[in-house]
């Protein structure tokens, strides 16, 4: 999929960003994110070969020289301030950590906005996407008394399937606006933005909550490098660098508030940035495999 931003659009297409939050490796929110840009700050781990050990990683894997001791982590992705939400503990601890971490950053992004969804007097929309479900899948399918207890459609239906994530919010604000799930791999934040837009200039909603969260888990592991594959083979992700030679997933939340230009001037809101336009295509099958990048499809959009 691929996302592009455009001066090209019609001076009509204009929305602003009136408020912003995210967590993401290093950082607890955007300010400190910002600093670390700044400076060059570099937030991957490189973990001991006891560190890894403690958290289970094979002998044989500390010694393989494909095998990278580093990974970016969230740190305090487990806390969660669940009575703020009205939830109890059980069902806080039941929850994926996406959808917590998303849930907050939604909340921090409309008190970054000045935007109050009890009194707002309009629509509100919510467009997000996550990473898979691995705390499902390592953390709450494996307890036999837990799902003898609550059972797995009701642990995927109240906090962990991806397609519950932006409802969730909806559900906890009380917005009335569209609320929409959106996946398509890496661009999905930035699709969930597009989609965000089309929303408030259809009049769909008057104001809009867009971003993603991916949070994988086991996060101290490291990763096993293989050759031709997208990771990085030491550990270092090198943006727009010519010694660039893979990148590192890691793990992180962000929440963008959007709202369309003409209002967002008319109530004196702090305006971050505007976007002009925006557009979506798909590569079709003009590359050379599947997971390789397009080129022209890039180019074109």
């Amino acid at each position: 999929m691929s996302v592009s931003n455009t001066n090209q659009a019609s001076k009509h297409y204009n929305v602003a960003v009136v408020g912003m939050a995210g967590r993401f490796p290093g950082a607890k929110n955007v300010d400190t994110f910002w600093q670390n840009l700044r400076h060059g700050i570099e937030s991957i781990k490189f973990f001991t070969d006891e560190e890894l050990k403690r958290s289970g990683v094979p002998s044989a894997w500390l010694r393989d020289p494909n095998f990278v001791k580093a990974y970016p982590v969230l740190e305090g992705m487990e806390q969660f301030d669940a009575g703020f939400f009205g939830l109890s503990p059980r069902d806080a601890s039941i929850m994926d950590p996406q959808h917590r971490q998303f849930l907050e950053c939604a909340w921090e992004a409309l008190e970054h906005a000045g935007c109050d969804p009890e009194t707002y007097p309009g629509a509100i929309g919510v467009f997000g996407g996550s990473g898979r479900v691995s705390y499902l899948t390592y953390h709450l399918l494996p307890n036999r008394a837990l799902m003898e207890s609550v059972g797995e459609f009701l642990l995927r239906h109240t906090g962990n399937d991806k397609d519950f994530l932006a409802t969730r919010v909806s559900y906890e604000f009380d917005l009335k606006g569209p609320s929409l799930n959106v996946q398509t791999a890496c661009s999905t934040s930035l699709v969930a933005i597009h989609l965000a837009c089309q929303s408030l200039l259809m009049g769909e909603c008057d104001v809009a909550l867009a971003g993603g969260v991916t949070i994988l888990l086991p996060q101290d592991q490291g990763y096993m490098y293989r050759e031709g594959e997208v990771l990085s083979p030491d550990g270092h992700c090198r943006a727009l660098c010519a010694k660039a030679t893979g990148t590192v997933f890691g793990n992180g939340v962000g929440v963008v508030v959007l709202k369309r230009l003409e209002e967002a001037l008319r109530d004196g809101d702090s305006i971050m940035a505007i976007i002009r336009g925006s557009a979506v295509n798909n590569d079709g099958a003009m590359k050379g495999g599947y997971l390789a990048p397009s080129v022209d499809g890039q180019a074109e959009v």
